[in-house]
């Protein structure tokens, strides 16, 4: 059986490994091949190939990085079916949804690719009598980056791209489950001119995570998971004196007020909670009707729209399905296991998607949409992350109940509210303690230009992911203060600094 390796210093490796881990299609249940687990050793001489590059890419124009990525973003297009193909087969998500994951991590691949704007810093002339000061942004050296399954290209492409714009090198380490995509986009990085060395791809599990996380080389650390690993790469990478943001879980609310477009307000949810098998930190977990009016009707609708939710492989001839399977059989009992819960804890499972058949792919990981009514704070359905297909419906009287709802959980990844009121709509923007809001759209996932990020235990580190933030973290600040001898007229070389 095929054993995935490591990509480094411009090529891929064999690893030698004794450890591997099984890479499966998740819509038959057959492993297709195997990922090698890298050693201490192999993640350290992925450190030695990004270290050795840094010298000679950091003094590479801005303007000379920006061409390579634009030619990057180019070869990324030729390819998209490729990689959304390798995506389908190994996590599962439908082909239009996977070539929209590309798609959004191209995104961020444009945004850097102004990196000769983006990395100019600041000019003062005369702070003082004949001085002034400017700014440099400079890039900080060697930066790794960890990722989740859920988004094997759009992730990783939400850090290196403008790690390396500014000067960086990189050293990725993709998911176990789905580890294919990030090395095919290794090999179009080098195609479109990347110097060896710069981006390096390390599989492995948490011995290699750690060396990232220790070695004294890696500057800063990138990762995107669930809230116990996130608070773990956050403190260990801390501890080692280095720059982090850690993206962790969520618990992501809709509120739907009476005047909502319901029919709106329900083909939002559709797509927000059982696109991509709910498996997505955006994604719309608990929907807030407000009213029982408002939580009937939502109710009604919603169970006509599941009923015809079309569940089935991610790679189809013709029309693609609306959702796929789950990742990996684990997963499948873990989600299973939530529904299992959320009946047990009293909340009323209105549609049941545990039993769902699917011809053809009876050893597959496939589950279809569920929905639970009149859950409440405290239910573990409510409060912890299920990551799967299932949708849960807490009831609130009124706005100030359904805001309370949502600021009270520990998550703040992302919120929405749907509403004809302008009042209302901006009042939950400002008393949301979340730190994404959508009005009237469902997923708010910003714009590369701006940054990533929610609040609370949804984010760890100061700095949100791609945007400003993300050119600031990937970036130093220093300021240059200076005064050239002779450069001011005699009668005033007396010069005294400001005090201040």
């Amino acid at each position: 059986m095929r054993t995935l390796g490591n990509y480094v210093n411009g090529q891929n490796v064999d690893s030698t490994s004794e450890s591997t881990a099984p890479v499966y299609n998740p819509a038959t249940g057959e492993q297709t091949l195997q990922v090698a687990l890298s050693s201490v050793e192999e993640t350290l001489n992925a450190i030695s190939a990004a270290e050795q590059a840094f010298a000679g890419w950091s003094k590479i124009t801005p303007l000379k990085r920006a061409r390579i990525l634009f030619k990057f973003k180019a070869l990324v297009e030729e390819h998209v079916d490729e990689l959304a193909r390798l995506i389908a087969s190994e996590h599962g998500k439908v082909f239009s949804d996977a070539k929209g994951e590309v798609t959004r991590g191209l995104e961020v691949v444009e945004f850097a690719c102004g990196i000769p704007h983006l990395q100019k810093g600041e000019h003062s002339m005369n702070v003082g009598t004949g001085v002034d000061s400017y700014s440099m942004m400079q890039p900080l050296g060697v930066c790794a980056g960890i990722s989740p399954f859920n988004f094997p290209a759009m992730v990783p492409m939400w850090m290196f791209p403008i790690a390396l714009a500014c000067g960086n090198t990189f050293v990725m380490k993709p998911s176990e489950k789905d580890p294919s995509t990030p090395l095919r986009l290794a090999e179009l990085l080098k195609e479109a001119g990347l110097p060896d060395g710069v981006f390096n791809v390390v599989n492995g599990d948490k011995e290699a995570v750690d060396v990232l996380l220790t070695d004294e080389r890696v500057e800063a650390v990138s990762f995107v998971g669930s809230t116990p690993i996130a608070e773990y790469i956050y403190a260990t990478a801390s501890a080692h004196g280095k720059r982090v943001q850690a993206l962790g879980g969520a618990k992501n609310h809709m509120v739907i007020m009476p005047d909502a477009d319901l029919d709106q307000a329900v083909d939002a949810l559709m797509g927000a909670a059982y696109g991509s098998a709910g498996e997505r930190c955006m994604a719309i977990s608990v929907a807030v009707p407000v009213g029982e009016e408002t939580a009937e009707r939502l109710r009604e609708k919603l169970v006509i729209q599941l009923n015809q939710l079309s569940v089935g492989p991610g790679l189809v001839e013709g029309p693609d399905n609306d959702m796929g399977p789950l990742v990996t059989c684990e997963h499948l009992e873990k989600v299973k296991d939530y529904i299992r819960i959320g009946e047990e804890e009293g909340a009323e499972l209105v549609i049941d998607g545990r039993y769902t058949s699917i011809p053809g792919g009876e050893d597959g990981y496939f589950i279809g949409g569920s929905l639970f009514d009149r859950v409440t704070p405290g239910m573990r359905i409510h409060s912890e992350e299920i990551f799967g297909p299932v949708l849960c419906i807490a009831r609130a009287a009124s706005f100030d109940e359904a805001v309370s709802i949502i600021n009270e959980h520990e998550y703040g990844n992302g919120t929405a509210i749907f509403t004809r009121d302008g009042d209302a709509a901006r009042q939950f923007c400002e008393q949301i303690q979340v730190g994404m809001v959508g009005v009237n759209v469902p997923i708010p996932v910003p714009m590369a230009f701006h940054s990533f990020g929610g609040w609370k235990r949804s984010l760890f580190g100061p700095l949100h992911m791609h945007g400003p933030d993300g050119v600031r973290f990937y970036t130093r600040m220093k300021t240059i203060t200076q005064r050239w001898p002779g450069g001011i007229r005699e009668e005033t070389n007396h010069f005294t600094m400001p005090t201040h």
